[in-house]
């Protein structure tokens, strides 16, 4: 009710009264210079440092499969697949993907397995592994 056109009206402000604010003294400070991509690049001589993604695809009602991404390509992934199925005790195998490159596939959910295993092992440091379907 305070908010009816009738009361408004009578607090508006002639026409011709309103000035144009001024933009001539606009400050504009949150521009600094900051790189957006600064987190991905290490100190690896400016290269881009993959974050290295663990996902979990459901196959039917009761399998899944975990899939680890964006390992280096340096590394041998088949001895890393191996000593992963060999400690979560599960199959799994190296696949080749055209959008992903090699992945590694195994059976089951061992998202939290897989993360201590690259990190202890110095496979890759901790803060560029993601785990999706937390």
């Amino acid at each position: 009710q305070q908010w009816r056109e009738s009361e408004r009206a009578s607090e508006r402000p002639a026409t011709g009264s309103m000035e144009a604010p001024d933009l001539t003294s606009f400050d504009i400070s949150n521009l600094d210079r900051k790189d957006a991509f600064a987190e991905a690049y290490r100190g690896n001589g400016g290269h881009q440092v993959e974050k290295v993604h663990i996902r979990l695809q459901q196959r039917n009602r009761r399998k899944c499969i975990l899939t680890v991404t964006g390992l280096a390509d340096d590394l041998d992934l088949k001895r890393i697949c191996k000593a992963l199925k060999k400690n979560f005790k599960c199959n799994g195998a190296v696949v080749k993907d055209d959008e992903y490159g090699e992945v590694i596939q195994l059976q089951g959910d061992h998202r939290q397995g897989v993360v201590q295993f690259l990190t202890e092992n110095e496979i890759c440091p901790r803060e560029i592994i993601v785990v999706h379907g937390h």
